[in-house]
């Protein structure tokens, strides 16, 4: 079934849906718009109503508001707007059992889907390299940045498990962080051969010359010799992008979010990827499939003859 409108409103359903309205506007006083949504997502649901099963809106149940919401779905209506659509419905009848003596709330036990989860930012390939290459090389406050820039996007980790990596989490042998993520779940990261080499230069050189008694187990250390906090890191993630020219708008998560994104976009599988980021669910892993082929799309767009 389609909600096309074709099936003319009955004067009895169009009337109850008058009379909600104006009780909602001698209520709330909600603007003209509001109220037209309210008109359109009640008409919709009336007129599915009476092409599916013959009935009116007080006649509905559970079974005709799931039934409704999985058809608008399968329509292409957005999380959000079958979240609004529900939230419409159960205003209406809630009203109905309060003042107009129905029994029952159809719309009782009835989950809003959840919102559309925002596609994280990512950075491309050639912004990451501007980052990577903005802290001065020629001092070590400069190499310990880079380290943990290149640490950072080799590994996917969170900042608060980069800035809380202990030495004794890392095995350059093997090429290998150690991480304890949320919930105190371990799992091991590989590096890489670039920040094996930055880590291997910082903690051989660096470390002891920015905090020569350092007496922290941190791996990343201050000139205090204490461990760098997450606002530190963070800050100077934001002045390196401004230094490399970088527009696209950061959050702590940035490096993470493109870790993922051209891991996917270079082939990884999905299953991988959750393993490497420390999800417990897979479903957490699945946005970036929509970053990836987001990404896809554009190039061949952009470079296809036909795009």
């Amino acid at each position: 079934m389609t909600d096309s409108r074709t099936t003319k409103l009955s004067s009895q359903e169009a009337a109850i849906i008058a009379a909600f309205l104006d009780a909602l506007w001698m209520e709330r006083g909600l603007s003209d718009n509001t109220l037209a949504a309210y008109r359109s997502d009640l008409e919709g649901f009336a007129v599915w109503l009476q092409q599916a099963r013959s009935v009116g809106l007080r006649r509905a149940d559970r079974a005709d508001v799931m039934s409704y919401l999985a058809s608008r779905v399968a329509a292409g209506a957005s999380r959000r707007t079958s979240a609004r659509l529900l939230s419409s419905l159960r205003r209406f009848y809630r009203q109905q059992i309060r003042e107009r003596g129905m029994s029952e709330d159809p719309t009782e036990r009835v989950d809003a889907p959840r919102a559309d989860r925002p596609l994280p930012g990512a950075l491309s390939e050639a912004e990451i390299d501007r980052l990577l290459q903005a802290p001065d090389a020629q001092t070590p406050l400069g190499r310990r940045d880079r380290c943990m820039l290149e640490v950072l996007y080799a590994t996917g980790l969170r900042v608060s498990e980069l800035i809380g990596l202990r030495l004794d989490q890392i095995n350059l042998t093997q090429g290998v962080v150690r991480v304890t993520g949320k919930g105190g779940k371990e799992r091991l990261v590989p590096l890489g051969e670039n920040a094996v080499a930055a880590l291997e230069h910082y903690l051989d050189n660096d470390r002891a010359v920015i905090a020569p008694r350092a007496t922290a187990s941190e791996a990343f250390v201050t000139a205090r010799g204490q461990g760098m906090t997450r606002q530190a890191f963070w800050y100077r993630i934001r002045h390196y992008a401004l230094s490399a020219g970088i527009k696209t708008p950061l959050s702590p998560h940035t490096l993470r979010h493109s870790f993922a994104t051209h891991l996917l976009n270079h082939g990884a599988d999905l299953r991988v990827v959750q393993l490497l980021l420390g999800h417990s669910d897979l479903s957490t892993t699945q946005v970036y499939t929509h970053v990836a082929r987001a990404r896809l799309q554009a190039l061949h767009a952009e470079h296809h003859p036909r795009g």
